[in-house]
C-alpha cells in the first residue's frame, strides 16, 4: 500500500491522505508534539504497508553497506562476492523451514558479515525480538561498537529505525537496539543473567566452540539461550556460527554432524565434475608454496586460482547425510573457498608449512583453514583399522604369548559385562572372551554368574587351561552389591576398583583402601578393600598401543616380531564392541581460571568396551605383573609351554667390579636374601 492511498486512520477515523491532512487530528486527539505525532503515522503507515518479499541475500544487496570501518571492501555489499553465503543468508529467511541452522566454518569465509545481514533483515523486514550471544560480554560490547554501529549508520533503511544513542531513554545502548516491532539485545556466554533476559525468536550464537562450559555454573551457554525460543516454537531462528576447535569438544561440530550435512560443490573447469574442496588435493612442489595448486578429483587436472571465481558461481550446497531433525541443517567450508583478493591458495600452502613442528600452530591452521577440528594426540585410532587387523588364534582360546589372564567387569543397570584378557612379556595383550550377563545388580542369578567365572577355565595354545588370575570389578554403580559379592569371594581373586580421573597421581593404581560397606542393610565398618585406579593413564597406554604399526608379511617372513604392549583382538569380535573401544579421546580443556589440562571425554554414548580392558588392565598392575623380575616371567613361560628367552650373556673380557670395601667403624649388617615372588595363581 502506497503512502497516498486514503485510508481510514485508526486512531482518530479520519482519513490518512499524502499531504499529512490527518496530523492535527492526531496531535489534538492524543495531545502529542508534532514530532510525536509524525512518528505515530510514519509507523503505521509502514505497518500497513506490505513487506517486500524479499530474502536475506536480497536484503543485503539491496539495502547493506559496508563501512570502513568493519570492512576492507566498503561500499554497497554483493552476495556475487562470496556465492557461498546466499543458501545460508537465505535459510535464516522467515519462509524458509529450517529453525537450526548450523555454520563450521574457516577464518575468512565471511560468515560474520552473513550474520550482520540477517541482523539488519530483521530490523527492517521481520522485527521480532532477537538475541545475540557472542563468547563473553566483553566481546559483545566490541561487536556493538565496531560492528553493529556502522551497520545501522552506514544503511539508511536501519538508520531510519534505530534511534541515535543521545539519551538514556532512546532505546538504542551498547548492549540493546530497540527498533519498531522489536528489539536486538546482545550479551556474553560467561553471562546467565543476559542469556535469560527476554524470550527471543531469533538467536544469533557467534562463535559458539569459544564458549565457557557454563555460564555462572548454571548449565550450557547454549542451552540456556536455546531456552528462550520457547514461545516461538514454530517461529524461531537459530543460527550458529564457529571454526572449530577440539574433537570431541566442538560444540559446532556436534551441530554440524548432527545436520544433514552440507558442503558446496563446485565444478571442475577442465572436466566439470562436481566436488567439495579439500585440503589433500592442494599441491604444490616441495618447498614451493607459490606453486600451489587444486587437483581435480576426477580428471587429476591442475586447477589455477584464477578459475575459482567462475567455479564459486557455479557451485551448489548438497547434503552429504541425513539429518534426523528435517528443520535442521547444517553448512560446512574452508578456506580453500575464500574469495580471490581473501585468502589464496598460496597463503593457505604458506601457512601450513609454517606450522609444522609446532603443534599449537598445526592446530590452529587445521582449525582456521580446513575448518575442521583439531584431533589431540591422545585421539584413539578409527575403529575401522582395528577390524581389518583382527586375527584368528589358531582354534586356541589363548594363544602362544598369553601367560596369565585377567577380568574387567563393568556393572550396569540391566547387565554386567565382562572381558577376559590374557597378558605377556612387555605388557602385550590378547582379548580372550567378551561374556555379557543379562540381569543387572538387582538380580541375585547375575552375581551367581559372575561368581561361576571365577572357577572358569579357558585353553591355552599347548593344550593347558588357565583361571582369570584377578578380577577387577568397578565399583562406579550400585557400590554396596559389588562389594557385598566381592567380600563372599574373598579379596585373593576379586578386587572392587573405583576409577579417578586425572594424570597426576605418582602410581596408576593405589590401594587397598579399607572402605565401610552396607552388606544386607548392616553397615560394616571397614568392610571392603578398594583399590583406586587413575584411569586416565591406562586409556592413554592402551590407545598408545592400539596404535602401534604391525609387521608386513614380508618383515614376518624375516622373523620381524610385534612391537611390545601389541593389543591383538580376535577375529569373533563385533564392530560395535570396537567402536566402544575407542568412544573416547584426550581433550585439552580450560578450567575456570584458564588453566589447560588434559581429559578423557566420551565421543559415543556407550564406552563399556574400553571400561573393561581399563579394569582388567589394572587387575594385571594389582597382581604386580609391572614389578616382576626376570624369573617370575620364566617360571609362567614354563608353566605355559613358552620358550623362554634366553638370559643376557655376561661379559667375559672384564671382571664385575668388585664392590667398595666399607669404610673403617661402618657396621656391617649382612642383607636378607630376598625370594623371587611367585604370584597366588601359581602356587600349587
Amino acid at each position: 500500500m502506497s503512502d497516498s492511498t486514503s485510508t481510514p486512520s485508526p486512531i482518530s477515523g479520519s482519513a490518512s491522505d499524502s499531504d499529512g491532512t490527518a496530523n492535527d487530528d492526531l496531535t489534538a486527539d492524543l495531545d502529542l508534539g508534532f514530532d510525536g505525532a509524525e512518528d505515530i503515522l510514519r509507523n503505521w503507515r509502514r505497518g500497513m504497508r506490505p513487506d517486500p518479499d524479499l530474502t536475506v541475500s536480497e536484503w543485503a544487496d539491496q539495502h547493506r553497506k559496508l563501512s570502513s570501518r568493519a570492512s576492507a571492501e566498503p561500499g554497497q555489499y554483493r552476495t556475487a562476492r562470496t556465492p557461498y553465503l546466499r543458501e545460508i543468508m537465505d535459510a535464516l529467511s522467515p519462509r524458509h523451514p529450517a529453525q537450526r541452522i548450523s555454520f563450521m566454518k574457516a577464518a575468512q569465509v565471511g560468515a560474520t558479515e552473513a550474520g550482520n545481514n540477517w541482523i539488519g533483515f530483521v530490523i527492517h523486514h521481520a522485527p521480532g525480538p532477537m538475541l545475540a550471544v557472542l563468547p563473553t560480554v566483553e566481546m559483545a560490547k566490541r561487536t556493538s561498537r565496531g560492528r553493529l554501529d556502522p551497520l545501522i549508520s552506514e544503511s539508511p533503511a536501519l538508520r531510519e529505525r534505530v534511534q541515535p544513542a543521545r539519551s538514556r531513554d532512546a532505546g538504542n545502548s551498547m548492549l540493546s537496539k530497540e527498533f519498531p516491532g522489536g528489539i536486538l539485545v546482545l550479551t556474553g556466554a560467561n553471562s546467565a543473567t543476559g542469556l535469560r533476559s527476554m524470550p527471543a525468536r531469533y538467536i544469533f550464537l557467534d562463535e559458539v566452540d569459544a564458549y565457557p562450559a557454563s555460564a555462572d555454573e548454571e548449565g550450557d551457554p547454549v542451552t540456556l539461550a536455546e531456552a528462550r525460543t520457547t514461545t516461538f516454537s514454530h517461529r524461531r531462528k537459530v543460527f550458529m556460527v564457529s571454526t572449530p576447535t577440539i574433537r570431541g569438544l566442538s560444540r559446532i561440530e556436534r551441530e554440524f554432524e548432527a545436520s544433514d550435512q552440507r558442503r558446496y560443490f563446485v565444478p571442475c573447469p577442465h572436466c566439470a565434475a562436481m566436488q567439495w574442496l579439500q585440503f589433500e588435493r592442494l599441491r604444490w612442489d616441495k618447498g614451493r608454496p607459490d606453486t600451489a595448486a587444486y587437483h581435480c578429483e576426477s580428471c587429476e587436472k591442475p586447477i589455477a586460482e584464477h578459475h575459482k571465481t567462475q567455479m564459486l558461481e557455479r557451485g551448489e550446497w548438497r547434503a552429504t547425510a541425513v539429518s534426523a531433525d528435517p528443520h535442521s541443517i547444517g553448512f560446512h567450508i574452508s578456506a580453500l573457498y575464500s574469495p580471490l583478493g581473501w585468502k589464496s591458495w598460496q597463503h593457505i600452502a604458506r601457512d601450513w608449512l609454517a606450522a609444522q613442528g609446532s603443534e599449537e600452530m598445526l592446530r590452529a591452521a587445521r582449525n582456521t583453514l580446513l575448518g575442521e577440528t583439531w584431533v589431540e594426540s591422545g585421539d584413539a585410532p578409527e575403529w575401522q583399522r582395528l577390524a581389518e587387523r583382527r586375527e584368528a588364534y589358531a582354534g586356541a582360546q589363548i594363544p602362544m604369548g598369553g601367560l596369565f589372564l585377567t577380568a574387567g567387569v563393568d556393572v550396569q543397570k540391566d547387565r554386567i559385562e565382562v572381558d577376559v584378557w590374557a597378558w605377556g612379556r612387555d605388557r602385550t595383550s590378547w582379548l580372550v572372551d567378551h561374556i555379557v550377563i543379562a540381569g543387572g545388580p538387582d538380580d541375585p542369578a547375575c552375581w551367581d554368574k559372575l561368581t561361576a567365572l571365577l572357577g572358569r577355565t579357558w585353553a591355552c595354545a599347548n593344550g593347558a587351561v588357565m583361571v582369570i588370575g584377578k578380577l577387577a570389578i568397578d565399583t562406579g554403580y550400585e557400590a554396596p552389591a559389588v562389594y557385598a559379592w566381592a567380600r563372599k569371594q574373598g579379596f585373593e581373586q576379586a578386587a572392587p576398583i573405583k576409577g579417578l580421573e586425572g594424570f597426576n597421581r605418582a602410581t596408576p593404581v593405589s590401594g587397598p583402601t579399607f572402605v565401610d560397606a552396607t552388606i544386607g542393610g548392616k553397615r560394616l565398618r571397614r568392610g571392603a578393600r578398594l583399590w583406586s585406579v587413575a584411569t586416565a593413564t591406562f586409556k592413554t597406554e592402551t590407545y598408545r598401543f592400539l596404535r602401534l604399526e604391525r609387521p608386513s608379511d614380508e618383515e614376518r617372513a624375516l622373523g620381524v616380531c610385534d612391537a611390545p604392549g601389541t593389543v591383538h583382538l580376535p577375529d569373533w569380535i563385533d564392530t560395535e564392541w570396537l567402536k566402544q573401544l575407542v568412544a573416547e579421546q584426550l581433550v585439552t580443556v580450560r578450567n575456570k581460571r584458564g588453566y589447560s589440562h588434559p581429559e578423557w571425554q566420551k565421543m559415543r554414548e556407550r564406552n563399556e568396551a574400553l571400561d573393561c580392558r581399563v579394569y582388567a588392565r589394572a587387575a594385571a598392575w594389582i597382581m604386580g605383573a609391572d614389578r616382576w623380575d626376570e624369573a617370575t616371567w620364566r617360571r609362567l613361560e614354563e608353566q605355559a609351554g613358552v620358550e623362554t628367552r634366553p638370559a643376557p650373556q655376561q661379559a667375559t673380557t672384564t671382571e664385575p667390579a668388585k664392590p667398595a670395601p666399607p669404610k673403617a667403624g661402618t657396621p656391617t649388617t649382612p642383607r636378607r636374601k630376598r625370594r623371587a615372588y611367585t604370584p597366588n595363581f601359581m602356587r600349587d
